[in-house]
């Protein structure tokens, strides 16, 4: 029930059998009664894995994502509630991805202040990390820490249950890959690098700092020669653990913080992306100075990704609605959004917020005829007027991005 209750919470679409979250919670003891006894009994075999396409940032290409059954959700839930225990002790420091008491804003910090003591990164990319994890090694990793039973034979049956493709047929499992989307997958996904990055990272380089979140890989040095020459060794334990490295994305960054200090050659990069954010060389005050810092900010690939969203919505076709009706719909995602995005320099924000801004001026043109014959301005006049009057209307007005 605790279980059904966390991914009622997370809330996903149905899997293959059709059957939605709000059918189970309408009736419980026919759904989670004969999963508990199935469970309870080892008879439990889950069904196949869903797959659907979803864009990646870049909006070109697609990557799949598989979707179980919500019955499998959770008994997904049930086991990785109970491996979390066993190896939460157990991982790194540096590991900052699906963890208990652990979330990304700690991993940005962390990075930021190791971009001010190492003049090197490593951003690390994984060529198709989740669909390309070894299950025989993956096996091995989980039977090391967490030697019971039901979780080696559940685990088993997950990773070979069958995918069904988005034409219906169905795809055998090939000894490898665990599907984005499943309860279970960020779980072994942490094991697995557990063991093939960190543990390696602390025995071979106990020196030089990381931070992990799943497989986003960030690592710091001090001079070019040592970053050369650990993106190569790394490439060599990836390439041993049947993962690969993606060498287009995969790059060596210089962190620039000072305009006076730099090295005898032009750095190739001089900026990367870190859990949405961009880290590069910025501006900033430090008491009471202007100086040359590396700091976080949104990236503009979310900031495209978000303006998109804006012009999806098509608020300025909303004429039917009262304006802080439109505020109730946006509520939800501008604070999300504000609450991580905003928590590094903020203000980097305002370009987004200008395209919104810009969409409720459209909107307020097309609502009021004595707006559609004069120039687009006076209606932004206007919502300038209104976010004066009303200024907690929308959650970025309260924030200070005010039209």
């Amino acid at each position: 029930m605790e279980a059904f209750m966390k991914v009622k919470a997370n809330g996903g679409s149905n899997g293959v059998d059709g059957i939605s979250i709000n059918e189970v919670n309408a009736n419980k003891r026919k759904y989670l009664y004969p999963l508990w006894n199935r469970m309870a009994s080892g008879s439990y075999y889950p069904k196949a894995v869903r797959r659907v396409m979803i864009p990646k940032d870049d909006g070109k290409k697609k990557r799949p994502l598989g979707i179980p059954t919500v019955v499998d959700r959770v008994a997904q839930q049930v086991i990785t509630t109970e491996l979390e225990t066993i190896m939460d002790k157990q991982f790194s420091a540096n590991s900052f991805g699906y963890r208990p008491n652990k979330n990304a804003h700690q991993a940005i910090e962390q990075c930021r202040h190791n971009c001010i003591k190492y003049s090197w990164v490593i951003d690390l990319d994984i060529n198709g990390f989740f669909d390309n994890i070894n299950h025989e090694l993956l096996m091995r990793a989980i039977k090391h820490y967490a030697n019971k039973k039901h979780i080696l034979m559940y685990v088993e049956r997950w990773l070979q249950a069958p995918v069904q493709l988005e034409d219906g047929t169905m795809k055998v499992n090939q000894g490898k890959g665990t599907p984005q989307g499943g309860v279970i997958s960020p779980v072994l996904a942490n094991i697995f690098l557990h063991v093939v990055f960190d543990k390696w990272m602390e025995k071979n380089y106990p020196e030089a700092p990381f931070e992990r979140y799943a497989d986003d890989i960030v690592i710091h040095c001090y001079n070019i020669k040592e970053s050369l020459r650990m993106l190569a060794n790394i490439n060599k334990r990836m390439n041993k653990c049947m993962l690969k490295l993606n060498q287009q994305k995969s790059k060596i960054v210089y962190c620039r913080r000072n305009q006076k200090r730099q090295p005898p050659f032009k750095p190739r990069y001089q900026k990367f992306d870190f859990l949405g954010y961009t880290f590069k060389p910025r501006i900033t005050k430090g008491r009471g100075k202007f100086k040359l810092g590396f700091t976080p900010a949104i990236s503009q690939k979310r900031q495209t990704k978000m303006a998109k969203v804006f012009i999806k919505l098509k608020i300025h076709r909303m004429v039917h609605l009262h304006l802080s009706d439109i505020a109730v719909i946006l509520e939800p995602k501008l604070r999300g959004w504000i609450n991580y995005f905003g928590k590094f320099r903020k203000s980097e924000m305002r370009k987004v917020f200008r395209v919104l801004n810009l969409r409720l001026a459209r909107w307020v043109r097309n609502k009021y005829r004595r707006f559609r014959k004069k120039h687009w301005y006076a209606s932004y006049k206007q919502l300038k007027q209104i976010s004066v009057d009303y200024p907690n209307m929308f959650i970025h007005w309260q924030h200070g991005f005010l039209p």
